[in-house]
């Protein structure tokens, strides 16, 4: 896909109050490459439902996009990509944000081939990909994002665990498990924003105390 439609696609993820904020050329062509690379691997692979172009551009890539972009803070230098799948949030957080030293965490070894060729084809660093269990990495980082993973209550106090003192989780889920999340963050202070086209998707942010 063209990089200029690719930016027209993710125009309303990017919006500010003050307004736009433009991708570079540069992101824009990791973007694309990306694109190429999960589309080609998708016709072999189920890395995900959503087959057409574009609606993977709104849906994955947006999305993902949309979680960098509100918590994209100068104090946040490391991130993890609990149960990273196809790459999401954590491969375009990363293209969004190159300061941030990003692990993602996959234990489908087929799916985490397919995230080591997306680094590698997008000239991506201070990226990993760790293949396993998140409890058994002993990583912590100031960011942890959750999307889309299976056995959402039980990944979400994983993914708690796996942030350094004053951390901050962010979620993209449907508003149906918002109140599970809710119930499961007791004691921290919470956030949520609609993402933009949807009803049904939010983003929470939850940040952990200092201790």
């Amino acid at each position: 896909m063209e990089t200029v439609r690719i930016a027209e696609l993710l125009d309303p993820f990017l919006q500010r109050d003050n307004g736009r904020e433009d991708l570079s050329p540069a992101q824009l062509q990791q973007l694309s490459e990306y694109l190429d690379l999960l589309l080609r691997w998708n016709a072999k692979t189920n890395l995900t439902a959503v087959r057409e172009p574009e609606a993977i551009v709104t849906r994955h890539f947006g999305e993902s996009l949309f979680l960098a972009r509100n918590v994209n803070r100068e104090e946040v230098r490391t991130a993890i990509d609990l149960g990273s799948g196809a790459g999401f949030p954590g491969i375009p957080l990363k293209i969004y944000s190159p300061h941030l030293a990003v692990t993602l965490i996959e234990s489908h070894y087929k799916k985490t081939t397919f995230l080591n060729e997306v680094i590698r084809k997008c000239t991506l660093t201070s990226i990993n990909v760790f293949t396993g269990r998140a409890e058994e990495s002993g990583l912590k980082a100031d960011l942890v994002t959750l999307r889309a993973v299976e056995k959402f209550e039980a990944a979400l106090p994983t993914a708690v665990s796996l942030l350094n003192p004053g951390g901050r989780l962010a979620l993209l889920i449907g508003t149906g498990q918002a109140a599970s999340a809710k119930d499961l963050l007791t004691g921290v202070a919470i956030n949520t924003i609609s993402v933009p086209g949807s009803r049904e998707r939010i983003l929470l942010t939850a940040d952990r105390n200092q201790e």
